[in-house]
């Protein structure tokens, strides 16, 4: 199973991004998908997460009301929409695939991304 990530950036404080990640290799459906991201120094962090079949969705509190996931089951992609970005939003973003159900922790995720840097200036 390989996860690409794209749509990372440099943006300044009030912009948006969408990040997209394609899964291939494997079957899509089967996978509940997530978003982590890491600042410098910093642990691996859940941003948001979605269930195999889409009926399931968690954001962070830290990013809830800007932050949106989905997933796209037609080109295997899922989403990470971000609006009103601030500086504090600055880490490397990792998609991640798992059998196990969308849940929050990222030893649950058996398949990662490289990971999309997101950097946004003040």
């Amino acid at each position: 199973v390989h996860l690409e990530e794209s749509g990372g950036g440099l943006v300044q404080a009030g912009d948006s991004l969408s990040l997209s990640c394609v899964v291939s290799g494997g079957t899509f459906s089967f996978y509940a998908m997530a978003w982590f991201r890491q600042a410098p120094g910093e642990d691996r962090d859940i941003v948001a997460t979605i269930s195999s079949v889409g009926t399931f969705v968690y954001v962070a509190d830290s990013v809830k009301d800007r932050f949106t996931i989905s997933r796209d089951g037609a080109t295997s992609t899922v989403f990470l929409q971000m609006n009103s970005l601030i500086p504090e939003d600055t880490a490397v973003y990792y998609c991640a695939a798992g059998l196990t159900g969308a849940a929050l922790d990222a030893g649950a995720y058996r398949w990662w991304g490289q990971g999309t840097q997101v950097t946004v200036s003040p």
